[in-house]
Parts: C-alpha cells; structure tokens; sequence
C-alpha cells in the first residue's frame, strides 16, 4: 500500500532497503514550515511597514521581533516531531516521540517566560506592535496548520499493517 501522494509505502512498513518508510505525517509538516516561512515573511514586511509608520524604528524592531518569536515557536513544534520522526520502527519510537516533542513545548515555554521577562521594559521595544506581530504569526501558523492539514492527503488509518498483508 503507498500513500496517495509519493508513491512511497506507508509508513512502518518496511521500504525496499528494509527500514520503515518515513511516518505520513512526515510531509504534512515540511510543508507547515514551508509556509510557516513564507506567513513569517510577509508577516515581518507588513508589520515592518505599519510599525515603521505608527512607531518609527522601534516600530519596525518590534514587529521584526514578534514575528520571529512567532516562526520560532512554530518551527519548534514542527521541528520536535520531525526529529522524533526519524526514529520511527524503533524499539524506543514511542517514548523518544513524546520525550522529543514534550521537551520541544517545554523549551517554548521557558524561552517564553524568559522572553517576556527580557523583553518587558526594554526601551527599543514598542509592546503594541511586538504584541500584534506575535499574535498575527501565532494566528497565522494556526491557519497555515489547519490549511496544510486539510489539503493534505493522508488517509484516516495510517501507519498501520493489516493482518494477513504481505510486508
């Protein structure tokens, strides 16, 4: 059985070389981040262009700022499950997994509330347009998500060997 866009066997099923095919949601979230980077990109030109006009340079510092702290977060995300990915067929896949990812939102966090708490008075900071940059990339790579995910062809049961399926 291969999925419906590569041709690839589904995952956990041995490739031709023998080791398990990567998981399905493996292209799922190449593609989130590729377009996470071109909403980030367009995120920063705009909220650069309108904290220019209502904030000058701390304006355009601002949303330049909130904007990255946006794409990081969702890279992290991205990043933790495609590196827990690569262990998929291992004896150890599903404690790495959750291990990976649940160490992926714990970082987030603590760069969070590390973040606000350096960023809070810092004069070359307007909170507004940081604040609004970051909620526009936080909303944003939701809906690039769900896009993603929706047009994403992966069949309801994955990853799964049927009894009495040849390998």
């Amino acid at each position: 059985m291969t999925d419906h866009e590569g041709g690839t066997p589904a995952a956990g099923r041995p490739a031709a070389s023998g080791k398990p095919a990567q998981p399905t949601s493996t292209p799922v979230l190449k593609d989130a981040l590729k377009y996470g980077v071109i909403l980030a990109v367009a995120i920063a030109i705009l909220g650069a262009v309108l904290g220019g006009v209502f904030a000058g340079w701390i304006g355009v510092t601002s949303a330049l700022l909130g904007t990255v702290m946006a794409f990081v977060f969702l890279a992290i995300t991205a990043a933790s499950i495609l590196l827990a990915n690569r262990f998929a067929g291992s004896d150890l896949f599903v404690g790495l997994f959750f291990g990976i990812v649940l160490g992926g939102w714990l970082l987030k966090f603590v760069l969070f509330i590390v973040l606000a708490l350096v960023l809070r008075d810092q004069p070359w900071i307007n909170p507004t347009v940081l604040f609004l940059s970051l909620v526009a990339g936080v909303i944003g790579s939701l809906v690039v998500d769900v896009i993603v995910v929706f047009r994403s062809r992966v069949p309801y049961v994955s990853d799964v060997t049927l009894p009495g399926e040849k390998h």
